[in-house]
């Protein structure tokens, strides 16, 4: 979504970090998400969202790269 709102309401947050609307409510309860109220509704700044996906995405990169499989080999008679 390269045409994304500086603030955006739910459902093009939403769209915009690919999960459900469901989800992002999940996520701002929790308090796992930068996000507003204005009035009675949330807002996303774009702003805050990148950086908080990037934060994610840099956080513990070395813990979560894949391990290489051990391959069990059996002995071919």
């Amino acid at each position: 979504m390269a045409d994304s709102p500086e603030v955006m309401n739910i459902r093009q947050a939403s769209e915009y970090l690919g999960v459900s609307p469901d989800t992002l409510y999940k996520y701002v309860s929790e308090d796992k998400i930068p996000a507003f109220k204005l009035g009675n509704r949330w807002k996303f700044k774009k702003a805050l969202l990148d950086r908080w996906m990037e934060s994610k995405s840099g956080a513990g990169e070395g813990a979560l790269k894949k391990q290489p499989r051990t391959v069990r080999t059996t002995a071919v008679r």
